[in-house]
């Protein structure tokens, strides 16, 4: 019988990089939280609440989306779309925004009405919006490349759209 994630081990790392430091909460199939870089270990962490807390500290469970994370933070040119992620608790058309949304290339963005449509309802730009702010995978779910249809930035949740701009610098940089 399959386990559900309340069941499932859940593991932690956080890590620094160019940016910041990063936390991040898998599962054996991938991660369910992530941070965006912040100022210390222990403000990252708590950007992954609830999850930290039935998890355990595993630095070498996921080495390989660390050093992806750290390399895209350092400026290379990584697709994070290759990092295995674990959104089995969202609902189906949170998962089809969000599988959407990471197929928006690096350094390009849409609009929430171009997500809503990749996501199977063309008239749920709102929903697609909710989907972007309820993101709890930063850099790996890329909402930063998701933009209002006038071209204006829009939220960037608690990390403010300074951050928003210097990651959509960075990619058309490269």
């Amino acid at each position: 019988m399959a386990k559900n994630r309340i069941e499932e081990e859940l593991i932690y790392d956080v890590f620094d990089t160019d940016m910041g430091w990063v936390a991040i909460v898998a599962t054996d199939l991938g991660i369910v939280r992530a941070s965006l870089p912040s100022n210390s270990p222990e403000l990252a962490l708590d950007h992954v609440q609830p999850e930290i807390v039935l998890a355990v500290h595993d630095p070498e469970a996921h080495v390989d989306s660390r050093a992806l994370i750290i390399a895209y933070c350092a400026g290379e040119p990584i697709d994070l779309s290759d990092i295995p992620i674990d959104t089995r608790s969202a609902t189906p058309f949170f998962r089809a925004a969000w599988d959407a949304c990471r197929s928006i290339p690096a350094g390009e963005t849409r609009s929430y009405g171009w997500l809503a449509e990749q996501a199977g309802n063309v008239k749920a730009a709102r929903g697609a919006g909710q989907a972007m702010a309820r993101n709890k995978l930063a850099m790996l779910v890329p909402c930063h490349r998701v933009i209002s249809s006038s071209g204006a930035l829009g939220g960037f949740g608690g990390a403010g759209l300074p951050l928003k701009s210097k990651l959509l610098a960075m990619e058309a940089e490269r």
